[in-house]
């Protein structure tokens, strides 16, 4: 069996890569020895170089001795192909696309394909960006939240733990500690220019199976940037109500930034 290297998407079997990887470590070679090398059966090695030769990843030195395409052009090579099919493919979508009639809500699955979507986002603002953020997801995307207020961008963060400060706007969920425990999981949203939000919940457990909701809807967007707003009045009313303490002055500024922020 081909060890697994979990690369699906460049478009090389297991086989493949492992026979790559072999050449890289031993070469030149030909196809008897790179089969006793790499643990790929004879039967299937030579078919394997044929298809690397094919695609210019691997080279023949001399009559059946190879050799590998080094890993920086080979990476290159991939990069220029799967730009090419992109292009082609978005020239393709664009020609025969029709105005949608609504806007769609989608899903995400997988942490990490949430957390491009989120540093994409962010990238992409102009005006404002509403967060909301564990210290996880803190530690992911704050070098991005930082670059996007530099550029002018006004971020406003509710921490979820106390966190030092990074932002001109930010305050501490009240009773944060409960938060986790009584929805069973962290929560994650994130609006920004008032055009898209993303979010839902990742529980412990199934962190790389959660389902993270994103799009445009103009009432989604809303509802999502409406529930972080009033996360900023619940820090508000929580010190003036519950602790009887008055805001200092850089929360009573913060709260007329809120305030007036519809």
């Amino acid at each position: 069996m081909p060890k697994s290297y979990n690369i699906a998407n460049i478009n090389l079997s297991d086989y493949a890569i492992q026979t790559y990887l072999a050449l890289l470590q031993h070469h030149p070679v030909n196809g008897s020895q790179l089969s006793k090398q790499s643990g790929i059966p004879r039967a299937r090695i030579y078919d394997i170089l044929r298809t690397l030769k094919m695609r210019g990843f691997v080279a023949e030195a001399s009559k059946g001795i190879f050799v590998p395409l080094p890993p920086a052009e080979l990476i290159k090579q991939l990069r220029r192909d799967y730009e090419k099919d992109l292009e082609r493919f978005q020239a393709l979508a664009t020609e025969i696309q029709t105005p949608a009639n609504h806007d769609y809500i989608w899903t995400i699955t997988g942490y990490q394909r949430v957390m491009d979507k989120a540093r994409e986002m962010i990238d992409a603002a102009c005006e404002e960006i509403y967060i909301r953020l564990f210290p996880q997801e803190a530690k992911t995307l704050i070098r991005a939240l930082k670059k996007a207020e530099r550029k002018g961008v006004q971020v406003k963060c509710i921490f979820m733990e106390p966190f030092p400060k990074t932002f001109a706007i930010q305050v501490v969920h009240p009773r944060h500690e409960l938060v986790e425990r009584n929805l069973g999981g962290r929560s994650f949203d994130l609006v920004v220019d008032k055009d898209v939000f993303i979010g839902g919940l990742f529980t412990a457990e199934k962190t790389e199976e959660c389902r993270i909701n994103w799009g445009r809807n103009r009432w989604f967007v809303t509802a999502g940037r409406d529930s972080l707003r009033h996360d900023f009045f619940h820090y508000f009313l929580y010190k003036t109500h519950s602790l009887r303490q008055a805001l200092d002055n850089d929360e009573t500024m913060l709260y007329e930034i809120i305030l007036n922020d519809m």
